[in-house]
């Protein structure tokens, strides 16, 4: 699972918070003879809300930036604590309990406790940070003279530095440490004699990958320009038709689960479709033609967001500050609730709740001729949500487009339980903080 494993720096700098907070309430709490329980329970709840603001105010993921800024390093740890702090001294004010039932709350603890736990997260990212700088060197790309804007433009599109790379007339400088990563581009590998890099990178014990298999690593995306032919082997890992165990087990939890939502959703719907009718008099639901699973076209079903003449001249991509988007519209928009009637999509099987997002065919027709190897993200069933939609804001270009295919792509190689979790998870966080677009 390439994407836990990219996440390692974000769940060893939880169990440090975790471990810490642990440490100072064994401390300072001072329990006594019957209160063991309470405080353990007050502990366990404690870490959960720190970690449960701390992502919500980004103070994890700020770990993949690769230049961390100290300000917001400083600002979201201390949203996170201040949080934390303001929802247990609200939770020991609210209860009224006796001093023997929340010890820590009423003793007036919980202040220098949390202040103290900001202090060594700050402290552990930031050195965390600095021991990925030093990861990130430790991998070279051999490209052509011709990749090497290119390859640094991909890498800063994720907030990351740009790697090392070395053409291939300067091979004989190339140095790298054992157990070191060296990663060729496609031009190398159709152009140039290999035979004396495997040579070495054998005696070095150095992993030699596609540049590909980098950005996959790495960047957790797949740029399609950075594949070959050879591409087509992931339409047997992402067969959208292959009945198997965990294919049966997503179709039930989507019927289960879009049954539930759709029933919740009725009552939610009730004062939104009166908004979206007062503002103009206009139809409430809009529908729209997308592709689905291997090409077939289906009918979407959205709350409408845009004024009746949006489309009046054609099919367009939404830009920031889109003025055909109605002030009910954009508030549905970033709150993701326009996607609610897709629910019966799911219900029909049409669509999942976690996979790529489904584009108008329309669209897709200049994108196929711009894009390589656009068709591939049909290899599996569209979704409300996906790992692109998680990871970057609404396409509003082709450039958009190209990148949200890499985050297509990966999906489609790595796709699993854990990571529709995951995303589910991300999608979760964005509409709490009305994130989208």
């Amino acid at each position: 699972m390439r994407w836990l494993q990219h996440r390692q720096q974000l769940l060893s700098t939880a169990a440090v918070d975790a471990i810490f907070i642990v440490i100072a309430m064994a401390m300072i709490s001072e329990t006594g003879p019957g209160e063991q329980i309470n405080s353990v329970m007050q502990t366990v709840g404690l870490i959960c809300t720190y970690w449960t603001f701390g992502w919500l105010f980004g103070s994890y993921s700020l770990l993949r930036w690769h230049k961390l800024e100290w300000n917001q390093l400083v600002q979201r740890v201390g949203l996170s604590a201040l949080a934390t702090l303001a929802l247990a001294l609200a939770c020991g004010w609210l209860s009224k309990t006796t001093p023997l039932q929340l010890p820590l709350l009423q003793r007036g603890n919980i202040g220098p406790l949390m202040l103290s736990t900001a202090f060594i997260s700050v402290l552990f990212r930031a050195l965390l940070h600095k021991l990925q700088k030093q990861r990130s060197s430790n991998y070279q790309i051999l490209v052509d003279q011709s990749e090497k804007d290119q390859v640094g433009a991909e890498w800063l599109r994720n907030n990351m530095q740009p790697p090392n790379t070395t053409t291939f007339d300067l091979l004989d400088t190339l140095l790298i440490a054992p157990g070191g990563i060296l990663a060729i581009s496609p031009i190398i590998q159709k152009t140039k004699d290999l035979e004396p890099i495997f040579q070495t990178t054998l005696v070095q014990k150095t992993r030699l990958l596609s540049l590909a298999q980098l950005a996959e690593e790495e960047l957790q995306r797949i740029p399609s320009h950075w594949l070959d032919e050879s591409i087509i082997q992931l339409g047997r890992l992402a067969n959208g038709r292959k009945i198997g165990i965990n294919s049966q087990l997503k179709r039930l939890a989507d019927l289960l689960l879009g049954i539930l939502l759709i029933l919740i959703a009725t009552i939610t719907l009730f004062p939104i479709t009166i908004a979206i009718f007062l503002h103009d008099r206009g139809p409430i639901f809009y529908s729209q033609i997308r592709t689905g699973l291997f090409g077939e076209s289906f009918i979407i079903y959205k709350l409408r967001t845009m004024h009746q003449t949006a489309e009046d001249d054609g099919a367009q991509w939404s830009n920031p500050g889109d003025k055909r988007i109605t002030p009910i519209g954009m508030w549905l928009r970033r709150s993701r609730l326009d996607e609610l009637p897709q629910l019966l999509n799911i219900i029909k099987g049409e669509m999942s709740f976690i996979g790529p997002r489904p584009e108008r065919p329309e669209l897709e027709h200049d994108l196929e001729v711009h894009i390589p190897h656009y068709r591939l993200r049909h290899l599996v069933r569209p979704g409300l949500s996906g790992w692109a939609q998680v990871n970057m804001t609404y396409t509003s270009s082709i450039e958009d487009a190209e990148l949200k295919l890499s985050y297509d792509l990966y999906y489609l190689k790595n796709k699993s339980f854990w990571l529709d979790l995951l995303i589910l998870a991300k999608t979760f966080k964005t509409v709490l903080k009305g994130a989208g677009r």
